[in-house]
């Protein structure tokens, strides 16, 4: 008996031997060779909060990208309200500032709801929502010939959830830009 257990301590030690052995050898290990080849060079950041995001140093001013990380396409909704908050105007006063200054782009705002009331009615809400958001955008100066609304309920639910936190992220008006409209 005596022979299993300091067989077993012996086992122990030569185990916890060998992985600190391979701790050293790893911590001398220097991968900036690899990453300098595998990456570009970061832009120089002024620590601006301004600064873009690494990997998105090139986007282009009035691009789609530039949309999506500058301006924002999204807005949330209370539950079984179409009302528009401080934080969705903030973000559609973005949305219209950016629009105004580029006038050849088209946009599907896209309504969508949770699933806290019948379809029928969370499709009703969902379009009331994207109405709210293109009449808001109008009232900013983007022509209404460039915008138009669709409301989809809650067909296409980014989350399925039951947390109230969860569900949130389900009514939404998302704003997506295109060159031509939509094919009826």
């Amino acid at each position: 008996m005596r022979k299993i257990t300091l067989m077993s301590a012996t086992t122990g030690y030569t185990r916890r031997l060998l992985a600190a052995a391979m701790l050293l050898a790893l911590a001398g290990c220097s991968t900036t060779e690899v990453a300098s080849l595998e990456e570009p060079t970061a832009a120089p950041m002024t620590g601006q909060t301004n600064d873009p995001a690494p990997g998105f140093e090139n986007v282009a001013a009035g691009s789609e990208e530039d949309f999506i990380l500058n301006v924002g396409r999204r807005i949330y909704f209370k539950q079984d309200s179409a009302a528009l908050d401080s934080v969705a105007m903030a973000t559609l006063d973005n949305q219209a500032n950016w629009l105004n200054r580029n006038p050849t782009w088209l946009l599907k705002l896209q309504g969508f709801a949770d699933d806290s009331g019948s379809a029928s009615k969370m499709e009703t809400l969902s379009q009331k929502r994207a109405d709210a958001a293109m009449a808001y955008l109008a009232s900013k100066g983007v022509d209404t010939k460039r915008m138009w609304a669709k409301g989809y309920g809650n067909d296409r639910e980014v989350r399925d959830c039951t947390e109230r936190s969860c569900k949130v992220q389900n009514r939404r008006v998302v704003t997506n830009l295109r060159t031509q409209p939509d094919a009826v």
